[in-house]
């Protein structure tokens, strides 16, 4: 009996360990819009952005594991930006990456494209137009 209890004991911390351990991080969805939820998830979606916005992107993941989110900011053929941010031991979350700029974004065609731990995961576009 006091072996069972052991071999019983065991098993069940084994499989709880392996329950517990991280799942790698994994992108959900990315959005793009022009306001921000509390949760940093795009509020108000848009792919047409006027000069004087704010564009932002941001990237929803699952999983407890770490890694680096990037993103490329592309306005027609010329990158923009760069920016990386490290994210870790999250379940669910967003990361958010705004575009903006104090003279306003020229108007024209954009892409932005994310990337996980240096690895593509998908891209984005759009556009900014002027008023009228």
């Amino acid at each position: 009996m006091g072996w069972f209890n052991v071999r019983l004991t065991t098993v069940i911390l084994c499989t709880g360990a392996a329950a517990c351990a991280s799942r790698p991080l994994q992108i959900t969805a990315i959005q793009l819009g022009r306001s921000l939820n509390p949760d940093r998830s795009v509020s108000e979606f848009t792919t047409v952005f006027s000069p004087q916005d704010t564009v932002y992107l941001s990237v929803l993941t699952r999983g407890g594991g770490s890694g680096t989110i990037g993103v490329r900011w592309t306005y027609g053929e010329k990158v923009v930006g760069e920016p990386k941010k490290q994210v870790a031991d999250r379940d669910i979350a967003a990361t958010e990456f705004p575009l903006q700029s104090a003279g306003g974004l020229p108007p024209g065609p954009y892409t932005v494209e994310v990337f996980l731990d240096e690895k593509s995961v998908g891209t984005r576009t759009f556009r900014v137009e002027k008023g009228p």
